[in-house]
């Protein structure tokens, strides 16, 4: 956490958060994070399925296979339903091709998911699931905004609710890197700086816009 707090706080200083906050952001430069964030999901979730696969115990088993289900059953529904207020149909959200950096972030979220031990999932997908309830409690902090679209996306992940989850994935690390060798703590603070990283050229790409130069 210490490690990555000044990307963290970088997010915090983007232009695309600031004016999220502050409700100047562009509605069509949010539009870009509201598809985009879409494939983010689909891909978000193939990692909870490997997290089911890969848990240690029947508890840890049953949190991810929870969670992979409520993605997949309803979190996609809601995105779905929040698009619909951006004026964006389901067709829209499926058509949306994946931007470069869009890809690179999951591929390494999969990536370390599928290739990685639990520790290493861990490490890459906490900074997401964390890092959002960070950003958006301190927002949380200031006025809200007049536009109650995005002040609907301050209050859900400033909410107790995803708070607690990214309590329990945090406290699920600490528990399972109890005792790991100096080797592989430094290997899981660089993957925990990777996605923090990530995160950051996740507003970037979507407040400049992005396409595949050929």
């Amino acid at each position: 956490y210490q490690e990555a707090k000044p990307i963290w706080d970088a997010q915090l200083e983007h232009p695309f958060v600031k004016g999220l906050g502050d409700g100047s952001l562009s509605e069509d430069i949010f539009k870009r994070w509201v598809l985009q964030d879409y494939r983010y999901l689909k891909e978000f979730a193939r990692v909870f399925a490997w997290a089911t696969a890969k848990a240690d115990d029947l508890g840890s088993m049953g949190w991810y296979a929870a969670v992979l289900n409520l993605t997949l059953n309803s979190e996609m529904q809601l995105h779905r339903e929040y698009a619909a207020r951006f004026g964006l149909s389901p067709d829209d959200l499926e058509r949306e091709p994946m931007w470069p950096t869009t890809r690179a972030y999951t591929d390494f979220l999969v990536r370390n998911a599928a290739d990685g031990d639990m520790l290493d999932l861990l490490a890459a997908l906490l900074p997401c699931a964390w890092g959002y309830v960070y950003l958006a409690q301190e927002l949380a902090k200031g006025n809200p905004p007049d536009d109650q679209r995005y002040a609907d996306w301050i209050g859900q992940y400033a909410s107790e609710e995803f708070a607690a989850a990214k309590d329990w994935l945090r406290d699920e690390l600490d528990r399972l890197a109890g005792g790991v060798s100096g080797e592989k703590k430094a290997r899981l603070k660089e993957i925990f700086v990777i996605s923090s990283r990530y995160e950051w050229i996740f507003w970037e790409m979507c407040w400049r816009g992005e396409a595949w130069p050929v």
